[in-house]
Formats: C-alpha cells, sequence, structure tokens
C-alpha cells in the first residue's frame, strides 16, 4: 500500500512594505523582486516592466501597478519559496517560485496582464 504525497504546506508569511532601493526586511522592491527576512528575492518564473529607469511612461506604469499587486499578493497570507532551475542570478537575488495553495504567484500576475512568463531573457516593454 503506497500512500498519497504530502502536500506542501505554505507557512512563510510577513507583512510587506515597498521599499526602492536598498536593503529591506520585508518589503517589495518592483513586481517581481522582494526582501523577506533580509535576503533579497527575485521571482524565478515571470519578468515584470522596469521600475527603475522604465525606457517608457507605459513601462513605468505597467511596473508600479505590478510593483503593488505584488505587494497585495505576497500580504494575502503564508506562501512557500520553492527552488528553480537556478539558484542566484548575476545581481546576488535568490531566486525562487512564490507559491500559495501549490499555485504560482508568477503565474497569477502574468494572468492579470501585469507580468510575462520569463524565458531566461529580457525583452522590452515599450
Amino acid at each position: 500500500m503506497t500512500s498519497a504525497p504530502a502536500l506542501l504546506t505554505d507557512s512563510l508569511s510577513a507583512d510587506f512594505t515597498f521599499c526602492h532601493s536598498g536593503g529591506g526586511t520585508n518589503c517589495v522592491v518592483d513586481g517581481d523582486t522582494f526582501w523577506f527576512r533580509g535576503d533579497k528575492y527575485r521571482i524565478a518564473d515571470i519578468d515584470t516592466p522596469e521600475t527603475h529607469g522604465p525606457r517608457c511612461a507605459a513601462e513605468g506604469e505597467l511596473g508600479a501597478r505590478a510593483t503593488q499587486r505584488l505587494q497585495a499578493l505576497m500580504n494575502d497570507g503564508a506562501f512557500s519559496l520553492e527552488s528553480g532551475d537556478r539558484d542566484i542570478d548575476r545581481y546576488g537575488r535568490a531566486l525562487r517560485i512564490v507559491t500559495r495553495g501549490g499555485q504560482s504567484i508568477g503565474d497569477q500576475l502574468v494572468a492579470e496582464g501585469l507580468a510575462r512568463r520569463w524565458d531566461g531573457g529580457r525583452h522590452p516593454w515599450c
């Protein structure tokens, strides 16, 4: 007799504010980057518009919406951080897929038109 696999339990949570540069404790930098418990994370499965040096006004506006939405999602309850293909990016950020109830928060941002699936390269938003 085999047992069913254990379900992942979301056990991480914090009260996320906004932070635009420098270190942070629990804060959202932009639509795909946040600080949690003193470590900087990049959401591994998505790409969002730039807010720090956007190439056009439309990118800046969409990036601001993505940032606000990520903050709301991160504050919406317990979550999990899952490893992906790589552990750390070239900027020293930990690369993780953020999930809640087994569903990717990145997928939710993509479905809402605030992000696109990460395909290994940056593409213009303008």
